[in-house]
């Protein structure tokens, strides 16, 4: 059992295990009370967890079906009753509903075929060639599922065209930029954030 600013959580091998993107994430959440809020790809559950505790109430999915069954134990242990998880891929399993907060942190790195291990756990981290192929899946969907004052956070890295993701989301009609970045080895890892343009 792990412990990160008074949650436990448990991990699981087929899973992505919290590391400096999810703590990253974790420490510039930019939540409201009142706000419905949507995380895609929610591995252990841990950022749903954190959100739940500030936020009205948190969807969770994932596509891997060993994270649903790992988030299910850490949102029990937790008490997290306002967090429902749903199992599909980006926003399937949210076809018609719109949110005040969409957080992903995305699969972002650059991905040759030789290098992706068969499992689940490729879904976390296999970005594609360039590291922005469910990056771009992502902000194609994002708008149908944003309220009118919605806004998003995501983690991505420098190896997968931080200014690309920011011009697409001003082309939503989104302000964004980085709100938090971490050097790690060879890249720096970033949180992206997208609120309504003020009128």
């Amino acid at each position: 059992m792990l412990e990160y600013k008074g949650i436990h959580y448990e991990t699981h091998p087929q899973v992505y295990e919290p590391a400096e993107d999810t703590f990253l994430l974790a420490e510039n959440l930019q939540i409201e009370r009142r706000d419905k809020v949507l995380e895609i790809g929610t591995g252990t559950g841990l950022i749903a967890i954190i959100a739940s505790k500030n936020c009205s109430t948190v969807t969770a999915t994932d596509v891997n079906p060993y994270a649903i069954d790992c988030a299910v134990k850490n949102l029990i242990a937790n008490k997290s009753y306002n967090v429902e998880l749903r199992k599909g891929s980006l926003f399937e399993a949210v076809e018609n509903e719109k949110f005040d907060l969409v957080l992903f942190n995305t699969p972002y790195l650059p991905t040759d075929e030789d290098e992706r291990v068969g499992d689940e756990l490729d879904d976390a981290w296999d970005g594609g060639n360039d590291g922005r192929k469910i990056i771009d899946q992502f902000l194609e969907g994002l708008k149908d599922h944003l309220t009118p004052n919605g806004r998003v956070q995501l983690v991505q890295s420098s190896l997968s065209d931080i200014d690309k993701t920011i011009e697409k989301l001003n082309e939503q009609g989104l302000e964004a930029s980085v709100t938090a970045r971490k050097k790690c080895f060879f890249e720096e890892i970033v949180v992206i954030t997208g609120i309504p343009k003020s009128t």
